[in-house]
């Protein structure tokens, strides 16, 4: 998860929410992303799909399985289809997301009955870390609007 902190603090020089993500492989990493939202115009830029686009690219695979994502912030439904479609086998997340996460916290697509794929989750690692680098994001921003 640290490594995924790092990620996230690039996404503050483009004005992006600090998220990060990593992909491992037997404690490899496979790739490592952050936020682009801002940065690229594309409300598609989340961490977890910089990350899974990039390590499929590396492994050239559209499967990433065996695999697990380290994500700062718990994934949203968007990011949680992908990485259910992708077939990343477990998810760790640092902060929970009461508003939209999708792993367990606001809903819970990760092991919804209804799909033929599930991931395993694992929530709160470094859970402090990782709330406090989003809520200093906010008070600055909020700071830098007044």
């Amino acid at each position: 998860m640290s490594e995924a902190i790092k990620e996230a603090k690039k996404s503050i020089l483009s004005g992006d929410i600090p998220v990060g993500a990593l992909i491992v492989l037997e404690n490899n990493i496979i790739s490592a992303s952050f936020n682009t939202r801002e940065a690229d115009k594309n409300p598609l830029g989340h961490a977890e799909i910089n990350a899974i686009k990039l390590a499929s690219q590396n492994i050239s695979s559209k499967y990433l399985r065996n695999m697990t994502l380290y994500v700062t912030l718990e994934p949203c439904p968007m990011c949680t289809g992908a990485i259910l479609e992708s077939g990343i086998r477990r998810v760790v997340f640092g902060a929970y997301d009461p508003k939209g996460g999708a792993c367990g916290t606001f809903m819970n697509l990760a092991d919804y009955p209804g799909f033929s794929k599930r991931a395993i989750v694992k929530g709160g690692v470094m859970e402090k870390e990782c709330r406090e680098m989003l809520h200093n994001f906010f008070v600055n921003l909020r700071k830098s609007k007044k």
